[in-house]
């Protein structure tokens, strides 16, 4: 679950800072990518460089140093990252995030933060148990943050009790547990459409057009539509895949029948996600009888399909609704233009010439342009991980409405 999720480390003064390096070791082992930002006094245990080795990434230090013109660092950072987390967190920084104070590149950079926040202890016995730290504490977890609790133990102080911070690999398994969880959640009784795959235009009983759409990308969200706790129906073209686990299957042939399927289904739904290749032509007239070999060429005359995404896009209400821009040229500008044609909340587009991103590939790389102007890319990965990431798109915007 932390593959690909950006993870900011903020690491305070203690003698607990040398585990913090292990735990940077530990996310980045996992797929995470981690930046850290360490406090003036953590940098006397451990040195920034240690942390630049291990995140492969820049450490911050300094609110005033900013390397980058065109961003500025904490609020660049802030916004950058999927989880935040303060480890070690002292008395000290604790008591500056309750009271608001911004007096260093962390608080200053806490301010800013909008998404999950873990705050992980570690202090004497006494100073855990001190009441000024117990009502920050409660004050923290009030504004939601989540806290990773000492363990007991004997300290560096020479007290045994409360105030150890939890090891590196149990932090990982907490966020792991914490985000596996949080996913499951995502969609729970919402219901999803998706259509997937190509479809096929008869030319006779023998023959016919279509593309080369394996489906996966579409299954892939199906799968991980129906993990998140949503109730799936999935409107699929002709494809070589089983049906993921926990779907409604709808199996069509032709871009009619798709269309048919998708008006049908589409009022009862609250996402309505558009990843099949639905042939854009068909030809006009279909042979009963298969068409004999003839010398010299021959014509097929062809007649527009209905676009399944518009027509959905014409009638939705309340429905969150998603499409799909395969391009292999001018890929933003074909995108921007098909979302606010077809009045789409989301257009996520791909350029399939492109190595790993194209049709019957496990992986792909897209671009999500959303109606409000955020514009979000995805490096490549697999599809389904490419999936998850559409879906708590998808997951933010019911949320708004």
């Amino acid at each position: 679950m932390l593959k690909n999720k950006n993870i900011l480390l903020c690491v305070t003064g203690g003698i607990a800072v040398y585990k913090a390096a292990a735990l940077t070791s530990k996310l980045t082992q996992h797929g995470a990518n981690v930046r850290v930002v360490m406090s003036g006094s953590a940098t006397k245990f451990v040195t920034p460089i240690t942390f630049q080795a291990l995140s492969r990434n820049e450490v911050y230090t300094d609110t005033f140093q900013e390397n980058n013109p065109e961003v500025v660092a904490h609020i660049h950072l802030a916004d950058w990252a999927d989880a935040v987390v303060v480890a070690p967190a002292t008395a000290n920084i604790i008591g500056k995030l309750a009271n608001g104070i911004a007096d260093d590149m962390i608080s200053t950079i806490m301010l800013a933060v909008t998404s999950d926040v873990f705050i992980a202890p570690a202090m004497n016995v006494h100073m855990y148990e001190h009441p000024a730290v117990k009502k920050n504490m409660n004050t923290l977890a009030g504004f939601g943050y989540h806290f990773l609790e000492p363990g007991e133990g004997y300290l560096a102080c020479g007290y045994t009790g409360k105030g150890r911070l939890e090891e590196p690999e149990a932090i990982v398994d907490k966020l792991d547990r914490f985000y596996r969880e949080k996913q499951e959640q995502l969609l729970k009784k919402q219901k999803v459409l998706i259509t997937a795959g190509p479809t096929r235009e008869a030319i006779d009983p023998v023959r016919f057009l279509t593309n080369h759409s394996s489906g996966k990308m579409g299954y892939a969200l199906a799968a991980e539509a129906v993990a998140m706790g949503a109730e799936v129906t999935l409107v699929s073209g002709p494809v070589h895949l089983d049906p993921p686990a926990g779907v409604n299957l709808v199996r069509v042939e032709s871009a009619q029948e798709m269309f048919d399927a998708v008006m049908r289904e589409m009022d009862g739904q609250d996402v309505i996600i558009k990843t099949a290749a639905v042939a854009d032509y068909r030809p006009k007239v279909t042979h009963r009888q298969k068409i004999k070999k003839q010398d010299g060429d021959m014509a097929i005359e062809m007649e527009r399909t209905k676009d399944i995404l518009m027509e959905v896009g014409k009638r939705k209400k309340h429905q969150v609704l998603i499409g799909f821009a395969a391009e292999t040229e001018q890929v933003e500008r074909y995108a921007k233009a098909k979302l606010e044609k077809k009045n789409a909340d989301m257009i996520v587009a791909n350029n399939v010439a492109e190595a790993g991103s194209g049709f019957g590939s496990d992986t792909n790389a897209v671009t999500i342009y959303e109606r409000n102007g955020t514009v979000t890319e995805i490096p490549t990965m697999t599809k389904n991980e490419v999936a998850v990431r559409i879906l708590q798109k998808a997951a933010s915007l019911l949320k708004k409405d």
